[in-house]
């Protein structure tokens, strides 16, 4: 996940790979820097985030 300005992530910040037209990721391997912390909640809350703005 990354800016758009920046061509080395995979995906850009709503999980839509870049590469690939109608393909999103949308789970804790997106995530720029592993938390210090289980990713459970991280993942759940990203996941909700990106479903809302993809159903919007």
């Amino acid at each position: 996940m990354g800016a758009e300005s920046d061509p080395t992530p995979v995906v850009d910040r709503w999980g839509q790979v870049r590469a690939v037209e109608g393909l999103r990721v949308i789970d804790s391997s997106i995530i720029p820097a592993i938390p210090s912390v289980p990713t459970n909640l991280t993942t759940i809350m990203l996941a909700e985030k990106l479903a809302h703005e993809l159903f919007r």
